[in-house]
């Protein structure tokens, strides 16, 4: 085991949104922004913008780094840049502000039609139905999640005929 996989998850915290150059093993170079790090594996993911907008991400597995050297700190810019990364195209397009109302008019719709819901997650951008089922944003049926796949099709029916209904 190197250096870099006995490293802790919150040493590797450090690293992220940073610019840096890999080292690895057979006198391999890596550059790019370090988007995560896989706590089991400790490889890198990293992102690097080519032109017009294309991203290129390469992965550095854990056994392979030698050495990690920062060589920019990302800005506010950056770290917003990287977050859209992995994004769904759809939920590109709002803004948090807007998010944040349709996140709350599907709430109220779903409350007022009796169907317990709560806001889950960090942000609380997560709605909960019945503790079984989740909707993401951008709040369509194809952002909704449950293993019951019964609750899953009546829910996602109610949003369409919700989403139609606004239309």
């Amino acid at each position: 085991m190197n250096d870099w996989q006995r490293k802790s998850p919150v040493d590797w915290k450090a690293f992220v949104n940073k610019m840096v150059k890999v080292a690895a093993v057979e006198k391999h170079e890596y550059e790019g922004w370090v988007l995560t790090v896989d706590p089991v594996s400790a490889s890198i993911v990293l992102a690097t913008f080519l032109e017009n907008e294309k991203v290129s991400i390469s992965v550095v597995l854990g056994h392979a780094v030698q050495e990690v050297k920062i060589l920019r700190e990302g800005d506010d810019e950056m770290k917003q840049r990287l977050s859209c990364i992995f994004a769904p195209e759809e939920s590109k397009a709002y803004s948090p502000e807007e998010h944040e109302k349709k996140k709350n008019d599907l709430k109220t719709w779903l409350e007022t039609n009796h169907i317990p819901v709560t806001e889950q997650g960090e942000l609380g951008r997560t709605l909960c139905v019945a503790g079984v089922l989740t909707i993401d944003p951008p709040y369509s049926p194809k952002e909704c999640s449950s293993s019951n796949e019964i609750i899953l099709s009546r829910v996602q029916g109610l949003i369409q005929a919700y989403l139609e209904k606004k239309q």
